[in-house]
Formats: C-alpha cells, structure tokens, sequence
C-alpha cells in the first residue's frame, strides 16, 4: 500500500520532532564536552567492507544485511552499523596524519538491518556513536563509558549499569578457542545449525547465540578472562580501576561477546536495570585490528553505538519526556480580508525580533483564526485591523487570561518581542 511506510520504518511526525532534537542536543553537547567532531559518511558502502571490517560469521553478515547490485554491477550495502564507515572515511580521508587520538562521532546516522522489527530495534533505525582512533590505553573505553553514563543519566533514565568483558587480543584467543572446543565438543550436535557452523570458523560467536537451547549449553562454558595474556589482563583491570574510581557501577559479564567481530580486548554494554530484565541499552568496545584490517596503519580504536529510538522508548517508558515546546507564541489575526497584507507584514516583523510568529494563510474569519490560533497553543494574538490600525495601534490579547491591550503600531514588534 503507497500510504503505509515498510515494515520495519517509523515515520518521525511533527509533533514528535521536539522529542528528536532534545536527545540530539545533548548528544551534541556531549560530543563538545569531551572533544569529538562529527562525521558523516554515506548511507551505503561497498559490501567488501563489511565483509572484511563486520566479520563474515556475524548475524549481520549472513542474515541482516541490505545488499544489491547498483548499475554498474558493484555490489552495494545499505550500512548496517557506524563503526566500519567511521574506519573507512578514517583511512580515506589520511586522519592518522592528524594529531592523535582523532575523535569523531556521528549523530542520527541512519542503519538498517533486516531482522524482525522489535520495540526499539526497526529495520531502519538512527544511531548516535562516538569513536576514537589512536588511543590505547583504557582511559579510551572509560571515557566512552563515562560520556554514555552521562548522557543517560542527564536524559533522565536511571538505574543503569555497565557490563564488561575482554575477549582477548590475537595472541591469547586462539588458547580460549581451543577450551571453548574442547567443551562444545560432545554438546554441540544439540545446539542450532547456525551455532554447528561458527564451531570451526569462529567459536567465540556461539556465546551470542540468541537461541535458549544454545544459551543454557554455553552457560557453563569456560569464561575468557582465564585465558587472557598479560597485556589484555592488565589492560582489563585497569579498566576497572578507572570505572571505580569515578564511581561508575559495573559488572564483569564473561558472556558478551558482542555481534561483531572486530572487537579486541574490551567489549561492554549499557543495562537497564529495571522495565524489562536485561535491556542492553547499547554496547561498543575496542577494535584494535580493524584500521589495518581495512587498509590503513596499525592505530588502535575503540567506540560505541547507541540507537535514538531505543533511547526514547525509554524516556516514554520512564515519564522523562521533556514537554513540548510551543509551535507558535504569538498569532496575527487580521480584521478581515484587506488586513490580510498588513498582518502577514507585522508577522515578518515580530519573526525578525525572534518571535515564534504565524498568521493566517487560509483566508479564515476572525472568529475561525481565534480558534486556530488556541489549537497551536499561541500565547498572544495581535489583531490587526478595524479602527485601531487607523488610529496606528493594534490589540494584544492574553489568550490565558483574555486580557487587551493597545499597542503602537510601529513600536509593537519591539514590545512584543520582550515579552519572551
């Protein structure tokens, strides 16, 4: 049907816009806070890189992904996450020339992914995420943590808490590879099709197995801190060292592993401790390998990402939605149709001041724009017209108290205007 929207997409109303710009704003105003610049990539991409840069056992990969031949038979995809264009456009643009760390964000990104469309999660949804190349120490990751903390809490959501993991660097995952083998061995024949498959090419993914079959095998699998080297050991409890100290409550959690295989070391996610059970609000980590993965120089990196809508289903959900601001403070209502001109120029007036101003565009009648001018919430209506405009004052009237009073015609914008 051409007047409804595709499964999995959500129309942003009008009415609905101030709730948008109100959680952007204070993602922008944390970004300056804590030194990230913005980047915007392109909504599709080659396939190639998130083939290489996603990982080709991720769900993303193999079941989610927007892909098709454009027309000149190169293969296309709709970005199913930030993380890999931010890398991209990294190399692309010879960023590690730069001063390190480089730190960009991205805001109202649009990602899509084919998958069953669930509250908060669509097929087409907007993402806000922050990524740091250059930086290797945890203060990376306890920044990130720390700024998404912040930005919650101000947004007015509570009871959240951040879980942890390290999942090892190169050098000690081959070791866990082996233990966690060595334990599905004789059980994997009971767990899904999808999970018999990442068994030999990359058993890590079958701890994020989503089926409840698999998830209570893997229950008591053996956890990879135990076989973390020395360096991904030290750089794991630095990171909880730094989460302490600034008082951030967190949970070492041995079974995220996240949905993409580019992470090394830390991988973390935001809960939601009350509503539902478990609600990972959004989750990110560290992508030490994927810069050169994808062609550029050997640069460490970490970041996260968070989908906007997932935030204000929460708000709703927590009564922390901000009011709405009003549309319009003041409507010029005209006496009749020659008035129309002299309002609609008294209207760019009061615009010009810095007043929230509108007039009538629909040839109404006096009593048909009151109406109007009560339904968008105007605070004041000026009349413009009738005797008044030939004595050179016009009428002001409170549309809360219904009080009037006169005004001179070319100081009323002035006026006006210092009301708000």
């Amino acid at each position: 049907m051409l007047t409804q929207a595709p499964k999995g997409t959500r129309d942003m109303l009008p009415q609905d816009a101030y709730l948008w710009q109100h959680v952007e704003g204070k993602m922008r105003a944390l970004a300056a806070k804590w030194g990230y610049r913005e980047v915007r990539t392109p909504v599709f991409e080659h396939t190639e890189l998130f083939l290489r840069g996603v990982g080709g056992t991720t769900d993303i990969v193999t079941k989610e992904m927007y892909t098709f031949l454009d027309k000149g038979e190169r293969s296309i995809t709709l970005k199913p996450e930030g993380t890999a264009g931010a890398v991209r456009a990294f190399i692309e643009g010879k960023l590690y020339n730069e001063a390190l760390p480089c730190k960009m964000f991205y805001l109202n990104a649009p990602i899509f992914r084919y998958e069953k469309p669930q509250a908060g999660r669509l097929r087409e949804h907007h993402q806000f995420g922050m990524e740091c190349f250059g930086g290797k120490e945890p203060t990376v990751e306890a920044e990130l943590i720390n700024g998404l903390m912040t930005l919650l809490t101000e947004l007015g959501l509570k009871n959240l808490s951040v879980h942890i993991n390290s999942i090892g660097c190169p050098n000690c995952r081959p070791t866990y590879h082996e233990k966690l083998k060595e334990y599905l061995g004789d059980r994997i024949s009971n767990m899904c099709p999808t999970c018999q498959e990442r068994f030999e090419k990359n058993p890590l993914r079958i701890l994020d197995c989503k089926e409840e079959k698999c998830k209570e095998i893997v229950k008591d699998a053996p956890a990879i801190i135990d076989c973390l080297c020395d360096e991904c050991r030290s750089h794991f409890e630095r990171l909880q060292a730094l989460l302490s100290a600034q008082g951030i409550p967190f949970e070492v959690d041995s079974r995220i592993v996240r949905g993409l295989d580019y992470y090394t070391k830390t991988v973390f996610e935001i809960i939601m401790q009350s509503g539902r059970e478990g609600l990972a609000l959004c989750g990110g980590g560290r992508y030490d390998g994927l810069v050169k993965e994808l062609g550029g120089p050997d640069t460490p990196a970490a970041g996260f990402g968070i989908g906007t809508e997932r935030i204000l289903m929460e708000l709703k959900n927590a009564q922390e939605e901000p009011d709405a601001p009003s549309v319009t403070d003041v409507y010029v209502a005209n006496l009749g149709a020659e008035m129309a001109a002299p309002a609609f120029t008294f209207c760019q007036q009061l615009r010009q001041m810095g007043v929230k101003a509108d007039c009538d565009l629909a040839g109404r009648s006096l009593k048909a724009q009151f109406k109007f001018a009560d339904k968008i919430g105007a605070k004041y209506v000026a009349l413009v017209g009738g005797d008044e405009y030939e004595r050179g004052v016009i009428k002001l009237r409170d549309m809360v108290t219904k009080e009037e009073k006169e005004l001179a015609l070319d100081a009323a914008a002035e006026e006006i205007a210092k009301l708000f």
